[in-house]
C-alpha cells in the first residue's frame, strides 16, 4: 500500500512537472508572428499587408480583375506520400487549392510547394492579385496570407470567412481536389538494398 501511494504521488509530481512544458509548447503563436494552434477559432478583422474582403467586395475584385487567383488553403490529410480523401471538399470556382500551408509552421516540403504554386499561379509577379481563404473562424488563411506577403507578393487579399460565407450567400461552390505535391518535394526513400550470398 505504501508503494503504491508512493507511486501515485511520484506520477502526480511528474506530471505537474510537464504541465508548465505542454503549456508552452501549445503557444497559440510562435516566435515569429504565426498562428500555431486553435485554428478554428475567431480571427482578427484585418491582417497587416492584405486587405480584408467580405463576399460582396471579393465579387467586385473578380469583376474587375478576373485574372485573380483564388487559393483555398483548407487543410486534407498527408498520409504515406499522398493526400488520402477523408472528406468531401468543395471550394470557390477557379480556385487553385494549397492544401495544408496555412500551418503554423510548415517543414520544407510544404513551403517548396507553397512557394512554387504561388510562383507559378502569379506568373512569377509579385503584384499579381491573390486571395487567400479557408473557413470562417479560420487561422489558416490568415497564416498563408501573412507568409505570402513574407515571400514579397504585394497584392494580398484575405476572404476572412472564406466558404462558408460563400455558400451562405447561396453562392456556388466546387467539387476540389489539393493542387498536386510534386514528388520531388518529398524526403528522399530508404533505398532497401537486398544482398544476396552464394
Amino acid at each position: 500500500m505504501k508503494h503504491c501511494l508512493a507511486l501515485h504521488a511520484g506520477l502526480l509530481l511528474g506530471t505537474s512537472l510537464l504541465a508548465p512544458l505542454t503549456l508552452a509548447e501549445v503557444a497559440l503563436f510562435a516566435t515569429d508572428g504565426y498562428r500555431q494552434t486553435q485554428y478554428r477559432s475567431p480571427t482578427p478583422a484585418a491582417l497587416d499587408g492584405a486587405r480584408t474582403l467580405d463576399t460582396p467586395a471579393l465579387q467586385r475584385l473578380l469583376r474587375e480583375q478576373p485574372h485573380t487567383r483564388l487559393i483555398d488553403v483548407y487543410r486534407r490529410t498527408w498520409l504515406n506520400g499522398r493526400f488520402v480523401e477523408d472528406e468531401a471538399h468543395a471550394n470557390l470556382p477557379g480556385s487553385l487549392w494549397l492544401a495544408n500551408t496555412g500551418d503554423g509552421r510548415l517543414d520544407p516540403r510544404w513551403q517548396r510547394y507553397f512557394e512554387t504554386h504561388l510562383h507559378n499561379a502569379s506568373q512569377g509577379d509579385p503584384d499579381w492579385p491573390l486571395v487567400f481563404y479557408c473557413r470562417s473562424d479560420c487561422w489558416l488563411s490568415w497564416n498563408a496570407t501573412r507568409r505570402a506577403y513574407h515571400l514579397g507578393y504585394r497584392q494580398l487579399y484575405w476572404y476572412r470567412d472564406g466558404i462558408d460565407a460563400w455558400e451562405q450567400a447561396g453562392l456556388p461552390l466546387v467539387p476540389a481536389q489539393p493542387a498536386e505535391l510534386p514528388g520531388a518535394f518529398l524526403p528522399p526513400q530508404r533505398r532497401t538494398i537486398i544482398t544476396t550470398t552464394r
